[in-house]
């Protein structure tokens, strides 16, 4: 073989594979919503083991908000839902390999994952707080001088806490949330600093000491996670959520399942 001949089948060589790279290029990918509206099937990563956002129920199908949030979206694009059970550690890889269109597991938005994926607006509160029973007044971090407030050791409502209470206010530490309730339920602390679906947990058991938000410590809402680029799909999504706002059906699910209301600045 002469060395033309060479030369132009590895050339040819090279635009094959240059091609193939752009064909499996980001860029050159389907556009979700189009591929997902033709399937009339949307795949969601859901969490399984995180109630009350999800897990699964004694009839052994998933429940919680996300999944309910997940079958709103689902039903406003028109499609048939998919459920996809994830780990927090593997929601994100399931969305980017294509296992799912769209991550609704209680993930919180930060600058390391918005190099990786986008981000709908919020659709979920989660957020860290001061929780007690109605009859104690706390509307911020002077008013608990001189009481005694639950927090489970080493949780970020614990980091967040130190940083705002002073010598005079006591502050018991448990080993696990288990212990955090049992000692506001039973009286031993005035007060529990904790997250809102831990006072979910406690509200669903219906006791006697109910937690009442008292002022907030750290916000970190829920939102849907999509794959860079998904213009489309991001619209719609952001869509259904806003729509879901206005109507008051994603009210409905947080008062389901959170046992409150939307905040009104979510």
């Amino acid at each position: 073989m002469s060395l033309r001949t060479l030369m132009k089948a590895f050339g040819l060589v090279i635009g094959v594979t240059a091609g193939a790279a752009v064909m499996a290029s980001p860029a050159a990918r389907a556009d979700a919503l189009d591929s997902i509206v033709k399937q009339g099937v949307l795949k969601v990563a859901v969490p399984q083991d995180f109630p009350p956002f999800g897990s699964v129920g004694i009839d052994m199908k998933p429940q919680g908000y996300d999944i309910d949030a997940a079958a709103l979206i689902a039903k406003d694009l028109g499609v048939k839902l998919e459920l996809v059970p994830v780990s927090s550690s593997n929601r994100i890889p399931y969305l980017t390999t294509g296992k799912a269109d769209l991550i609704i597991s209680s993930l919180g938005k930060n600058a390391e994952r918005e190099k990786v994926i986008d981000f709908s607006v919020a659709y979920a509160p989660f957020f860290n707080g001061v929780f007690g029973p109605p009859d104690v007044k706390a509307d911020g971090p002077a008013a608990l001088d001189g009481r005694k407030v639950g927090v489970t050791r080493g949780s970020v409502e614990d980091i967040e806490l130190s940083k705002i209470v002073g010598d005079k206010v006591t502050v018991n530490r448990y080993e696990d949330n288990n212990g955090t309730i049992s000692a506001f339920l039973s009286g031993q602390v005035e007060l529990v600093a904790t997250g809102n679906v831990v006072a979910a947990a406690i509200l669903a058991r219906n006791p006697p000491r109910k937690p009442e938000m008292k002022f907030l410590i750290k916000n970190s809402p829920c939102f849907v996670g999509l794959n860079k680029g998904e213009t489309a799909l991001l619209e719609r999504v952001n869509a259904a959520i806003t729509k879901a706002k206005a109507d008051g059906s994603l009210n409905r699910i947080a008062e389901k399942w959170l046992k409150a209301p939307l905040p009104a600045d979510l």
